[in-house]
């Protein structure tokens, strides 16, 4: 599968504001500054569609983007990341809320869990998969800044993600863009 386009939908509060659009798609899910939106603007090859920080808690809408191929179009759905974020508990309880809602009501083809290849899996890494595991959510992972590690130590940590949460996981690197084909075949494979 080829990228032939990609374009920005909407910022969404919640999921009652989300248009329905009969296409496959795929919620990001992770904790924050995982990577999620750059994830996006490596794949498409846009490096401003999706807006980028330094700052954890940066996302605090649902943001959907198209993606046109030469075979079938997705949805890439960027929500609110989990963990350490300087927002207030109102707003983190908000944002838990419209997270919940959305995984649960939303026709989803699959979740994308994050999960950054330099350190070990988080607590909330982990609560985020039983809960997902617990509702039946389908999820597959990605190994973000993959080329922070020695390739040795990638590969274990993709056997371990698998073992663990009994997922697909694929290596993911915005620098070494040579996964993203890897990364492709397996969301055609799901559409």
């Amino acid at each position: 599968m080829k990228i032939k386009n990609a374009k920005f939908l909407i910022s969404s509060p919640n999921l009652k504001l989300c248009p329905n659009l009969n296409l496959a798609e795929f919620a990001l899910l992770g904790r924050s500054n995982v990577g999620k939106s750059t994830f996006i603007n490596t794949l498409v090859n846009q490096s401003k569609l999706a807006k980028t920080s330094n700052t954890p808690g940066k996302t605090r809408l649902i943001n959907l983007f198209e993606v046109q191929t030469d075979k079938k179009p997705f949805i890439l759905a960027d929500l609110p990341g989990y963990g350490y974020a300087k927002v207030s508990k109102k707003e983190q309880e908000t944002w838990q809320k419209n997270l919940e809602e959305y995984l649960l009501k939303r026709p989803l083809t699959s979740t994308i869990q994050f999960i950054d290849a330099r350190h070990d899996i988080q607590k909330n890494d982990i609560l985020m998969q039983e809960w997902l595991k617990f509702n039946n959510i389908p999820c597959f992972n990605i190994l973000t800044k993959c080329d922070y590690i020695s390739r040795n130590e990638l590969n274990k940590k993709l056997a371990q993600i698998e073992k663990q949460f009994q997922n697909k996981a694929l290596a993911f690197s915005s620098k070494d863009k040579m996964y993203i084909d890897g990364v492709l075949a397996y969301i055609s494979s799901l559409i």
